[in-house]
């Protein structure tokens, strides 16, 4: 178990490392879509690195939707919320420590990446439409980790569950960049959000409920049957899915 939430620590930190050290230390170099790509792609490397040891979750989000699906035991969904924070907050703060070697970086102007939504934030959409793209996003999101690393899956397909898995959130990222900054992750909205305080926390609820709500109707789904070929029935629960 304390391999699994070291992987899981680990794997946060390179999310919250590339994507929001992205958009801090580069984004206006590489603009949205390189920030997209850096958020697929770090995916990817955790995935590929560190799936076979914890499944890669990375997000509290994606642990709870294998919970609701049945993927995972009740016993091990807290240790990996708490790593995945863990691992988001260690990222923040690397990515605090080089901005801030930047003369005139203002945390509380430049951000580490942070999410929002309102008057000030990006495109400025309202909290209405803030919660809607979380909620669907992660919805989707988790789905396809679901359905992607499930047992009916061949082989050859789940070897590429990763990029698929990394791809969906650079897509998701280049949809909805603009209305929140994207989180889909409680734990990669809360890191930045602590450092920064002021409207990132106030609008913080919002990256934690419905990305969670999200999270939980694709796992009810995942364990209604939904996703899975007609005739195939679930696998009993083992713990974290491995990619």
């Amino acid at each position: 178990m304390t391999k699994k939430l070291l992987a899981e620590l680990l794997g946060t930190f390179i999310l919250v490392f590339f994507g929001c050290g992205a958009a801090v230390l580069m984004g206006p170099q590489i603009g949205m879509l390189g920030i997209s790509l850096a958020f697929g792609l770090s995916i990817v490397a955790a995935a590929y690195s560190l799936g076979a040891i914890s499944g890669a979750h990375l997000n509290p989000a994606v642990s709870l939707g294998f919970l609701m699906a049945g993927r995972m035991p009740m016993a091990e969904f807290g240790g990996y919320v708490l790593a995945q924070i863990a691992g988001a907050l260690l990222g923040s703060l690397v990515v605090f420590l080089i901005a801030s070697g930047k003369a005139g970086f203002v945390l509380a102007t430049d951000g580490l990446g942070q999410n929002g939504f309102g008057a000030g934030y990006l495109g400025e959409y309202s909290m209405g439409a803030a919660l809607i793209f979380e909620l669907i996003a992660t919805f989707v999101f988790v789905s396809v980790i679901l359905a992607a690393t499930a047992s009916h899956v061949s082989s050859a397909s789940t070897a590429l569950a990763g990029l698929a898995i990394g791809l969906t959130l650079t897509g998701i990222h280049l949809v909805g960049i603009n209305v929140t900054g994207v989180s889909v992750n409680p734990a990669r909205s809360l890191a930045p959000a602590l450092f920064v305080g002021g409207k990132a926390l106030s609008d913080l609820w919002v990256f934690i409920v419905a990305p969670l709500a999200g999270g939980a109707a694709a796992g009810l789904a995942h364990a209604s049957g939904f996703f899975r070929p007609g005739g195939i029935e679930p696998a009993p629960g083992t713990g974290a899915a491995t990619l």
